[in-house]
């Protein structure tokens, strides 16, 4: 059984244990004693009149770590020479972030809080529009190995992995204001990282993202089979990759990045919240194999975007189905592809393979791993 055990950082901020089912740790954790300046204010997001999309201006994070050396690995179990965030060595460890994206409520000077804004006021457009970003953004440690990424875990740890997205999305899902959560991995530079530790993490957004509400306007389209049908036509091509009793994994039949991999629970799902026992195991064993077999495309691991899409909180439960989506802008060996006019300036994708082909080139990479 993984085991859950909740505490407290020393500026108040929470921090949870995930322990793996073959764990040899102690149910016992040390106190975080560090002596911390107060959490930053909560960031304001502004609306972008043109777009009606919300733009967070989180100045704070102009302070977070710049790829440090590994005894100062903030990540890594706390010693005396690395007053790092976590306290206790772990198997995975979830905690906010000390420089978030979208924050916790705050008293106004009258002592009132500033509550979120309902879904009415978000969806309005006008000039200089704001509120408060709540929301909040959590910290995902796969390990306290201080380098590697989730293919670099063992199953048994992937699984603890998949319990912690899964509790954190229906926890996350509770806070007032969440609209949609969100759990990725940065992998690799090349992506932006500033952190060579495996990890990842998880935004609860106070509105639906951009990307999710153009899904919903296709749902609105299509019909509410859309995953249904898109599954069941992915499944029938020639761009599968991986499949499993309850997952398949495929590259999608528009794919926009030179690797782009899709993948889909077979019945509908909207969250990680929502899966049996047996779909996270097998979704923890599929997503290793997957990530192993794109580090062994090349020579050396290869940088990547590792994102769950989820259904908003509030909306489309009943269509929106969970789906994990692998992107990277590796197109060779040596070449990135970088977003310039078309892909940036209009949102007007070019593709620089075609998608049966890299799936060929992908199934050789998991099958060498």
């Amino acid at each position: 059984m993984i085991t859950k055990r909740a505490t407290k950082l020393a500026d108040g901020r929470d921090l949870f244990y995930f322990d793996d089912a073959d764990s040899t740790l102690p149910a016992e954790r040390n106190i975080d004693q560090r002596v911390l300046d107060p959490r930053p204010d909560t960031a304001r997001m502004r609306q972008d009149v043109l777009t009606g999309e919300w733009v967070s201006i989180a100045a704070s994070r102009q302070n977070r770590v710049f790829l440090p050396p590994a005894d100062q690995d903030p990540l890594a179990p706390q010693s005396p020479a690395n007053p790092s965030e976590i306290p206790s060595v772990y198997d995975v460890a979830v905690f906010e972030n000390r420089s978030p994206s979208f924050g916790p409520m705050l008293a106004g000077p009258d002592g009132a809080e500033d509550a979120p804004p309902s879904l009415d006021a978000l969806t309005e457009v006008g000039l200089n529009r704001q509120f408060r970003s709540v929301g909040r953004c959590e910290v995902v440690c796969f390990s306290p190995a201080t380098e590697g990424s989730f293919s670099s875990i063992s199953e048994s740890r992937a699984r603890t992995v998949v319990e912690a997205w899964a509790d954190r999305t229906a926890a996350l899902s509770e806070l007032p204001g969440i609209q949609q959560v969100f759990p990725f991995e940065n992998r690799g530079e090349a992506i932006g990282v500033t952190l060579h530790h495996p990890h990842g993490q998880i935004y609860a957004y106070p509105y639906v993202t951009p990307r999710t509400q153009r899904l919903l306007a296709s749902i609105e389209r299509f019909g509410p089979d859309l995953f249904e049908q898109h599954l069941a036509n992915e499944r029938a091509s020639d761009r599968v990759v991986l499949a499993g009793e309850h997952f398949t994994a495929f590259v999608p039949f528009a794919a926009r990045w030179p690797i782009e991999i899709h993948m889909l629970p077979h019945r509908h799902v909207p969250d990680f919240a929502g899966l049996t026992d047996a779909e996270k195991d097998e979704l923890a064993h599929l997503h290793l194999r997957l990530t192993r077999g794109i580090d062994r495309l090349y020579d050396d691991p290869t940088p990547y975007i590792a994102a769950w899409h989820q259904a908003p909180v509030h909306t489309g439960r009943d269509t929106v189905r969970l789906m994990l989506q692998i992107t990277s802008p590796r197109r060779a060996a040596d070449k990135l592809k970088f977003l310039a006019g078309s892909e940036a300036a209009m949102g007007a994708w070019i593709g620089d393979l075609v998608p049966e082909k890299a799936a060929e080139f992908i199934r050789g990479g998991i099958e060498r791993a």
